[in-house]
């Protein structure tokens, strides 16, 4: 077997640890290859237009250094209101983010986007997140941790974050940043293999 022919399936257009450890968990096999795009929000761009765009640009970006493979990106934003909450810039703006979202409830997008060669294909999850108040005591010692310094919104739900979560209307995995129902439909329309999923082509 070549080295070519041993190397995984899919290119994963992201450098998030969550998103190779939710793909690993349901047997996808890839490797990642960060995309490195601007993603500044542009005048009167919707939340869902944004995370889809920014999707879709990570992953024609890494699609156009890898032309062979599929490659799956995604982008995961937190919503309130109108107002788009991705990663904090640092301290300040991270506890900010912590205030206005504790005791409301707020959406959670992420959009996935698979490129082949026959084209794009791309699923959008949201789900709603309520946060129960977070003091300012907490605010900063969640801070302290280093958790929410490179999480959109500045909480993980599957880390320490997940104390302050009062209730989840959606997808957990989603939330994390890949949404496992539908990355594992879009993989299993493409022909790409999960640990239990068939080729739906036919």
């Amino acid at each position: 077997m070549s080295s070519a022919d041993a190397r995984p399936l899919l290119c994963l257009a992201s450098a998030s640890p969550r998103r190779r450890e939710l793909l690993a968990q349901i047997g996808v096999a890839h490797q990642a290859m960060p995309a490195g795009i601007d993603e500044a929000q542009r005048p009167a761009e919707s939340p869902r237009d944004y995370v889809l765009r920014v999707a879709r640009d990570k992953a024609f970006l890494v699609r156009s250094r890898e032309m062979e493979r599929p490659v799956l990106a995604a982008d995961t934003v937190v919503v309130l209101g109108d107002t788009i909450y991705g990663k904090p810039a640092g301290r300040a703006h991270a506890l900010e983010m912590l205030a206005a979202l504790g005791g409301r409830a707020h959406q959670v997008l992420t959009a996935v986007v698979l490129v082949t060669g026959r084209g794009w294909i791309s699923a959008l999850s949201e789900s709603t997140v309520r946060l129960r108040a977070i003091t300012e005591e907490e605010r900063a010692a969640y801070w302290d941790t280093g958790e929410p310094c490179d999480k959109a919104g500045a909480y993980a739900i599957q880390g320490i974050g997940a104390v302050f979560v009062e209730r989840l209307e959606g997808s957990f995995s989603g939330v994390m940043g890949l949404p496992l129902f539908e990355t594992a439909q879009l993989l299993s329309a493409a022909g790409v293999p999960c640990a239990i999923t068939r080729d739906r082509r036919t």
